[in-house]
């Protein structure tokens, strides 16, 4: 009798939160349809919503003079890879190299790719193996099965990576299909890295001794080099280069290179320790340094370290920057208010509360904290309009999507847009205030790679 009845009691329980007919018709009853509602919704049966909620008022043509503008370099295209924070991170450095030396270069990303491919891949392997006494289902071990690679990532990325294993230029190393098209070969390859993550726990588990779980290792990490080889191509280990003008006319002889002597001569020494990387989350305490744990591209190299600032701060530092001809590093939440024919964003572009008859009120942090929002996408920002006090109108930035799309391939944004949904940004430290830089010294905090805000940019 006691069991029947606890049975019954579960039983309305779990249904207690269900819909109801009672409640189906009171939902139905909150908004009915109106005759114009029928309407909107034959006419979003037939077109994009985007197109129906575009705020006409705002499609006005588009002021394109900036104050303050960088020198205009050649645009890249990522193609259909999620590797824009490599593009945005060598256009950097090929600008900062620009306007020491004045000549046109672009680096391969392919060739920085197949290192940060095969560094993901020995950091999943070695992170298996550091947790493999953890079971199967704690939330770090299947962190790592659950992102054995991947082609996203940040800044800090390209200085580790670049500062290991050097650059080439993009004549010496052009791109593949599969670095054009990633989505393939990382399939099949994180598939072999979760059945070799499976085999070195099973190692663990059995007593072998670390120098034999090593030795296993370096075998596996042998055929996901092969791998790595049959999709983008062998790493170029030595190459001759001439540097040439804005004319494609070269500048001197040609020269023997190996990556790592090219570059010394393009980048000059170390990157790491010459910048910082700003974050706006107004989840938490500004002014405070934040480190996150496993999100880095090599093992041997530099968790994402990050000092929270306000948009205040971040907006002076990259005008002190972009006047001083350097551009900068920046990841956005891209897709949001963006008019991408105009290459344009602004939180007026769209009025979708208007289009369904509600409101969309959650401020940035609330944004965040439910994952309506985050850092998608790494630009290159190169210009900033302002007013007479100095203040930011409008800002623009060098995208990786193609010389046709948008503004000649550059993105423009209102200032508004700007502060709702630019994230990070990464500054010499030359540009950076004192306090700031005591702040950014500080010991971090650590925060876990599943926050919200942690998505790697692509």
């Amino acid at each position: 009798m006691l069991v029947t009845l606890f049975v019954v009691v579960l039983t309305t329980t779990a249904q207690s939160g269900g819909i109801s007919p009672d409640m189906l018709r009171e939902i139905q009853n909150v908004q009915p349809l109106s005759p114009a509602d029928k309407a909107i919704s034959n006419a979003i049966a037939a077109n994009s919503i985007d197109a129906l909620a575009k705020n006409r008022s705002n499609a006005r043509a588009l002021d394109t003079y900036f104050n303050i503008e960088t020198p205009r370099q050649s645009i890249t295209d990522q193609q259909s890879s999620g590797r824009c924070w490599m593009f945005s991170g060598l256009n950097v450095l090929r600008s900062n190299f620009a306007q020491r030396d004045s000549v046109q270069l672009e680096f391969s990303q392919a060739y920085l790719f197949f290192w940060d491919q095969l560094e993901k891949a020995n950091l999943m392997l070695q992170g298996v193996i550091d947790t493999a006494k953890k079971p199967i289902d704690d939330q770090r071990v299947q962190f790592f099965f659950h992102h054995p690679i991947s082609d996203g990532g940040t800044f800090c990325g390209v200085s580790d990576l670049a500062e290991k294993y050097g650059l080439v230029p993009t004549e010496v190393m052009p791109e593949s299909y599969s670095t054009d098209n990633t989505s393939k070969a990382a399939s099949i390859i994180s598939s072999k890295l979760r059945e070799f993550g499976l085999q070195l726990r099973d190692m663990v588990a059995k007593g072998k001794n670390a120098k034999d779980i090593q030795k296993a290792k370096t075998q596996m990490l042998g055929q996901i080099y092969r791998m790595l080889t049959l999709t983008i191509g062998a790493p170029v280990e030595q190459f001759t280069y001439a540097f040439k003008d804005k004319d494609g006319k070269a500048k001197g002889p040609a020269k023997e290179y190996t990556p790592q002597s090219f570059y010394q001569t393009v980048v000059g020494g170390p990157l790491n320790g010459t910048f910082i990387m700003a974050m706006n989350d107004p989840r938490r305490p500004y002014y405070k340094t934040y480190e996150v744990e496993y999100d880095r591209h090599t093992y041997d190299g530099h968790n994402w370290c990050y000092v929270n600032l306000p948009m205040d701060d971040i907006e002076q530092m990259a005008i002190a920057s972009l006047k001083d001809g350097r551009k900068l590093y920046s990841s956005y939440d891209v897709g949001k208010f963006l008019d991408r024919k105009r290459g344009y964003a602004d939180v007026e572009n769209f009025d979708y509360g208007a289009l369904f008859g509600t409101t969309f009120s959650m401020d940035k942090a609330q944004r965040i904290s439910t994952f309506d929002s985050g850092s998608t996408h790494a630009m290159t920002l190169t210009a900033v309009d302002v007013d007479e006090s100095g203040k930011a109108r409008k800002w623009k930035v060098e995208n990786s999507w193609g010389a046709s799309w948008g503004q000649q391939g550059c993105l423009i944004m209102t200032d508004r847009w700007f502060r709702e949904y630019m994230f990070r940004l990464v500054v010499n430290k030359k540009y950076v205030p004192e306090h700031i830089l005591k702040a950014a010294e500080t010991k971090p905090v650590m925060v876990m790679p599943e926050d919200p805000l942690f998505l790697p940019d692509e």
